[in-house]
This record gives structure tokens, sequence and C-alpha cells, in this order.
């Protein structure tokens, strides 16, 4: 191969500290062998990497891009070279987490925080799941960990521990027809009314949708979070989590209005499938232990 990642950490070197010799210096070599290993570069290339008209010797506009593209290079070995190291002490060099859109983000993010902390090259990669969407990442292999997984469908499959209970309260905007009729509101009167469904991010398990009249009209959107907008603005009615709408009831974009039918807490879990957890997975199955969610 003519292009070396050594070649390429000596055009960094020589960039960076202004000169061949203070790049040798860097590098703990003469400066003879840098001279050498550019030339050796230009030769092989057949490209003019530098201008050596001036007193100075400047990178060509194809050194230019090189370096440009190299550096790029260099940083995902020396990315590579992270994990393998951190994979040999038991750090993963990625965590997949999928949590649920019932719980607050910034929680999560409080949780990367003290994770961080620890120093560990371990990547995160965090995403978003509806309903029964958190258990079909773990079936899928989306996931390592999933939080805030409703009942466990799965049986023994996985191991799962309990984090909290949700209620769920229904809601409709101020303006909305049923803002104002007497309470409880019966359910053949509800049924009229379209409301507002998030849609199950399942790709392999059997979707669910909760509280749902048959003949109902619905709006179906992509997450709690969009449902609540729809319901915010009078396009639809539902239950949705007390946890994410405080604000909302609070300055009255939303109306909490009893129905006849009674919606129980919904209780939450945490899950992974791996029965030797990395010490990455390790750290968030103890924090969450005592992590205290924002789920009121």
């Amino acid at each position: 191969m003519k292009l070396t990642l050594d070649s390429l950490m000596v055009l960094d070197a020589i960039d960076r500290r202004g000169s061949f010799a203070a790049a040798a210096e860097e590098l703990y070599r003469v400066p003879s062998a840098i001279t050498y290993s550019v030339q050796k570069l230009e030769q092989d290339l057949n490209v003019q990497l530098f201008d050596r008209s001036g007193h100075k010797a400047r990178l060509t506009s194809a050194g230019e891009l090189l370096l440009k593209e190299g550096r790029t290079l260099l940083d995902s070995a020396a990315m590579v070279e992270s994990r393998v190291k951190t994979h040999a002490t038991g750090w993963e060099g990625q965590l997949r987490i999928a949590m649920s859109d019932l719980l607050r983000f910034d929680d999560m993010l409080q949780l990367v925080s003290e994770f961080d902390a620890l120093g560990a090259d371990t990547e995160l990669r965090l995403s978003r799941e509806v309903f029964g969407g958190t258990w079909d990442a773990l079936v899928d292999n989306r996931a390592d960990l999933v939080i805030g997984a409703t009942e466990n469908s799965q049986g023994g499959v996985f191991h799962s521990k309990p984090m909290g209970k949700v209620q769920f309260v229904f809601c409709v905007a101020p303006d909305h027809p049923l803002a104002g009729m007497e309470e409880p509101i019966p359910q053949h009167v509800v049924r009229r009314y379209r409301v507002a469904v998030a849609a199950d991010t399942s790709r392999n398990l059997p979707p669910r949708s909760i509280s749902i009249q048959e003949g109902q009209p619905r709006l179906t959107v992509a997450s709690v979070e969009d449902k609540i907008a729809a319901q915010r603005a009078g396009l639809g009615i539902g239950y949705l989590p007390l946890c994410r709408i405080h604000e909302d009831l609070a300055s009255g974009r939303l109306v909490l209005k009893e129905v006849e039918e009674k919606r129980s807490q919904v209780a939450l879990h945490y899950a992974w499938k791996e029965s030797q957890p990395g010490q990455a997975l390790s750290w968030f199955i103890k924090r969450l232990q005592s992590f205290d969610w924002h789920l009121n």
C-alpha cells in the first residue's frame, strides 16, 4: 500500500508544528527520517505534496487535500485502537440503549453525565421506542438495554427489573367539545371523537394500542411527544402520561377530564438479555436500581 498511517502522521505533525524539524522532535525521529518519509510518499503517489520554492516548505493543494482526508483516517484508527483497548479491559466498545418515549429525556441525560464521569471509552447509542417497541428492540437485537418497557411479554427470555409506575390521565384541549361536558363522560360519548394514538415501533412483535374503542376515529402519530402536541392542538383526545404534561396542565393548554373508563397505573421495567454483561451495561443495571425517574 502506497499510503500508510505513519506517513499521514508525519504530514499531520509537519502541518501542526510548522516545520520538518519540529515534527521530527514530536515524533522522536531525526529530521532526515521525516524528509525521507515525505519524499517516499511523494514518489509513491507521483504527487508533489510540498512547495519547496520558498524559505519554508508549504503544502500544495494536493497535500492539503491528502492531509484533510488523512486526518479522518487517523481519527478513525485512533478510535479503533481505543475501543480495542477498552474491550480488552471488559468495557464494551458500544452500548445501545433504547428508552420508552414515556420517559423524560432529561433523566436519561443525567445518567449519561454520570456515566461519562467514569472516563470509560464506551460509545453510548440512544434510541426511542413506543409501547412494545422496547421489548422488540431486544428481540431484534437493536438494543443491549431497554428502559421503560411495559409488562414483560417475553417470559424468562430476558432479565428485567421494575423501575416504577406511570399514571395516565385523560386530557383534551380547552376548546375541545369534551372540555365542557359534565363528568364522568360516558364511553359512548368519548367514542364519537378522534383519539390521538402513538404508533407502536415494534418490527417483529405484534403492535399494540391502548384505550381505543372499536369504530373510534384515530389520528396516528410517531411518538408520545407528537401525541401530546396533537391533543394540545385539539386534533385528538386520549390518555397521556401525567409526568410529561405538568406544564401543559398548569398553563391550561390541556384539561383533565374524568371518563367512565378508569385506567390503572402502568408499571415500567428496564431489561437486558446478556447473562454476563460487560462493565458498561453492568454499571447501568446497578445504577438503575436506585435512579430516581420522574414518573409522577
